[in-house]
């Protein structure tokens, strides 16, 4: 569990897009341990509230398009895990925003990732739906094994759930310890 802090501007999207293959690196390299099977939930983007397909068919959209009965199962699943399988018939549209970003790392979850990438997923949420995904993301490492990787802003909530740090800083890096990590910035 490691947070991914800095002030914008200073490389914390450009670092997430060459861990993700996005981007070469202009300079240096880097390596993932055989296996490292990535997975992402963006920064929260609000749906329309027209927006038509249920929570349920919109993590869908991340399954192959032939759904086996396994493929279902793994919807249902993904679902579950997620605290989705009661509401999952509900558009999106007309999801809370807490809701909407479980929807999105519901649907990561179905690429059986072993690490994941939140990118700055709590940002827009109250702090109700914050505490939520918060927790649900502490049980994935915690019962799954599942490494984070978690960019934000919001140092406080980085401490509460994160165990080490990686500030960037306009050509700085520092890293250590979440708990002993000093100061707020904007």
């Amino acid at each position: 569990m490691t947070a991914l802090l800095g002030p914008n501007g200073t490389g914390k999207t450009t670092l997430i897009n060459i861990l993700m293959n996005l981007l070469v690196p202009t300079s240096g390299s880097f390596e993932f341990d055989k296996g490292v099977k990535l997975g992402y939930v963006p920064q929260f983007r609000n749906i329309d509230a027209e927006y038509p397909l249920s929570i349920k068919s919109f993590v869908s959209l991340n399954a192959p398009l032939i759904k086996t009965k396994a493929v279902k199962e793994e919807i249902e699943h993904e679902l579950e895990e997620t605290n989705l399988l009661d509401i999952k018939n509900t558009r999106m549209g007309e999801a809370s925003g807490g809701q909407k970003q479980r929807a999105y790392l519901a649907q990561a979850l179905l690429d059986k990732p072993n690490m994941i990438i939140l990118d700055e997923a709590t940002a827009s949420l109250d702090p109700v739906a914050k505490e939520e995904l918060m927790k649900l993301i502490s049980h994935l490492n915690e019962e799954h094994k599942m490494t984070v990787l978690f960019v934000t802003h919001d140092v406080p909530l980085a401490r509460k759930y994160m165990d080490e740090y990686l500030y960037l800083n306009h050509g700085t890096i520092k890293q250590g310890k979440m708990s002993e990590f000093e100061g707020d910035y904007e």
